[in-house]
């Protein structure tokens, strides 16, 4: 017996690092400074810890992404087991993260999330996060990206189901 196609408008969220906690770090400069280099610096330290498991190892990335196109149907979610995986854009830019929660190795599709940058904002995925792949609007961006190189399967990639239609950027 075929499904109902059941159609969902997923809403954009403001990044927060309270409503981020569960899928990872959000990344910006904000709060205490630490003044270095003859006080022509100010650090942000900390921001964030990358992860890996011990056969992997750090590796930083420059991705050029091109905007998508609103509304936007979510095609595929995917995430990394063995390692975080974070993204901090290079231009001031928003962008949109769509993540979620973990169900017994498949992401839960009742519970998917949609949140907005405010353009200076990074993230973090923590290992085994369900996320989308980037979604840069604009013009498109650059993200400086930093992830787990190394032996093994580090990305799991799992179809919307055909009977679920998500969108960002349009109401329903």
């Amino acid at each position: 017996m075929p499904r109902t196609l059941t159609r969902r408008a997923l809403p954009i969220e403001p990044l927060s690092a309270d409503s981020f906690k569960p899928f990872g770090d959000v990344i910006e400069a904000c709060g205490n400074a630490m003044t270095i280099n003859q006080g022509r610096c100010h650090k942000f330290n900390d921001l964030t810890h990358i992860q890996t498991d011990a056969e992997g190892e750090v590796a930083i990335h420059i991705y050029h992404t091109q905007a998508i196109q609103k509304p936007y149907c979510i095609d595929l979610l995917e995430r990394h087991p063995m390692g975080s995986q974070a993204f901090m854009p290079l231009e001031k830019q928003p962008f949109l993260i769509v993540v979620a929660p973990d169900n017994n190795q498949e992401p839960d599709f009742n519970n998917i999330r949609c949140f907005a940058t405010d353009g200076s904002q990074g993230i973090n995925y923590y290992p085994g996060t369900w996320h989308h792949p980037l979604l840069s609007m604009g013009s498109g961006i650059s993200y400086l990206v930093i992830d787990r190189k190394g032996p093994g399967q580090n990305c799991d990639e799992v179809l919307i189901p055909e009977h679920l239609s998500l969108t960002v950027g349009a109401q329903l």
